[in-house]
């Protein structure tokens, strides 16, 4: 076996691989990001635009001349002007289907009697301004934008903040940009990485203040992310990108392994692959086929590191004990691909989104399915979820007694009171009832 070669592994009730046990423990963050975003965010707090472009520079490689942060309108026209119409074509129909998902998706206000003559309930109400990161770096991820504000824009969010990177030169990727506009951005920034996320949590000249950031990142996107979490709200905390497909005898190799590829080939390194099957001979083929398929593909240096020390082919002796595999992964992308798919898929419990069947490739829901592709990482699947379009609104309770709903409930608000020595709370009840 070839040093770049993924390993197929044994697992088993006689005893748990150690590889594979180590491949399960991914921490969300990168060690030595957080001491690196937190000296960039404290810099930013203090000196807000100057700092933001002074990071621009030295990490986006922004050039020095660069002191105009906002894209402007001639700057989106020209970009509009640069995308071919393929491309254009294939946003708004990603954009239609977005949108369709996540107007399904909303709640609506509701109400329910109380015993008494009152009622409760709840309300929905959109945030105010949310920012969205759109990585542009090591891939331009047009597709982020449409899988972040679209959502924004379906939930009545007024502001849509974007933040992305922009190019030696000072440009922004034109695709990315057609997506932030199709998506309904209303403000444009030229500025990635740390900087970006301290620009938004905490505001600046140019850049004001958001409640919500929104959308993936690098390792030092993520610790930035988790540091200004209390200033801002956050959608959850993403790592690198993965996957794990479960799969037995009926599966193609071919099939099996160009999708453990298409997560392998993001860009870091640190991207994690799982392949969970019943069937060793499926195992030994799929290795074949991703050795053969890497030679064709643009990015083989990341996608190698990734076959060497992020991947896993591994052997179980039942669906039983694929299944526990998988849910104790609690991958981002969790793909299906066995006879009786919707049977088995019920059993998975962790994860981030599920592909069921073999005509369900993890691209479709990168880019045109419907759902939001922003999904947790590094084993957050089992207690996070993805990105939906009520993280951009507000869930507010609702509750209106009548005189004697309070009256049958003031017993219950003294007894609290006394028990929890807050004698005002009591009173704020009872002093209703004694006039």
């Amino acid at each position: 076996m070839k040093k770049t070669d993924a390993p197929i592994l044994k697992y088993s009730a006689k005893g748990r691989s150690r590889k594979i046990e180590d491949f399960l423990l991914r921490p969300p963050v990168e060690k030595g990001a957080d001491q690196i975003a937190r000296q960039v965010l404290e810099d930013i707090r203090e000196n807000g635009d100057s700092a933001v472009l002074k990071y621009a520079r030295q990490f986006d490689r922004a050039p020095q001349k660069m002191v105009r942060l906002r894209v402007s309108d001639t700057e989106m026209a020209e970009a509009k002007k640069a995308v071919d119409a393929d491309f254009k074509k294939a946003a708004k129909e990603a954009h239609k289907r977005i949108a369709q998902f996540a107007v399904a998706g909303l709640r609506e206000d509701w109400r329910m009697p109380s015993p008494q003559g009152g009622w409760l309930g709840e309300k929905f109400v959109p945030l105010d301004r949310v920012g969205a990161y759109i990585p542009g770096g090591a891939a331009p991820l047009a597709s982020t934008a449409l899988m972040t504000l679209t959502l924004a824009q379906v939930a009545g969010v007024p502001e849509l903040v974007a933040c992305t990177p922009a190019d030696s030169v000072g440009k922004v990727n034109p695709y990315i940009l057609y997506a932030l506009d199709l998506a309904g951005a209303t403000e444009i920034y030229k500025v990635g990485g740390i900087q970006a996320i301290g620009a938004m949590a905490y505001g600046t000249k140019t850049i004001g203040k958001v409640q919500k950031i929104v959308g993936p990142g690098g390792p030092y996107v993520t610790a930035a992310k988790r540091l200004v979490y209390g200033d801002v709200a956050l959608d959850m905390v993403a790592g690198p990108s993965e996957i794990a497909v479960l799969a037995d005898d009926s599966a193609d190799p071919a099939h099996v392994a160009a999708d453990l590829l298409s997560q392998a080939e993001h860009g870091t390194g640190s991207e994690k692959s799982l392949l969970v099957t019943t069937s060793e001979k499926l195992a030994k083929a799929v290795r074949i086929e991703l050795a053969e398929q890497t030679k064709t593909l643009a990015r083989k240096e990341p996608v190698a590191k990734v076959l060497e020390r992020g991947c896993i082919l591994a052997v179980v002796p039942d669906m039983e004990k694929g299944i526990e595999l998988c849910n104790r992964f609690a991958p981002e992308h969790m793909e299906v691909i066995t006879k009786r798919a919707e049977s088995v898929a019920k059993q998975i419990t962790c994860a981030g989104a599920i592909f069921i069947g073999p005509w369900t490739p993890e691209s479709v829901g990168d880019f045109a399915a419907g759902p939001s592709h922003v999904l947790p990482t590094g084993g957050t699947a089992a207690f996070f979820s993805g990105l939906t379009v009520e993280d951009f609104r507000r869930r507010v309770s609702l509750i209106h007694f009548k005189k004697n709903d309070l009256k049958e409930t003031a017993s219950v608000v003294e007894a609290f009171g006394r028990v929890e020595t807050l004698d005002a709370h009591a009173r704020s009840a009872t002093i209703r009832l004694k006039r």
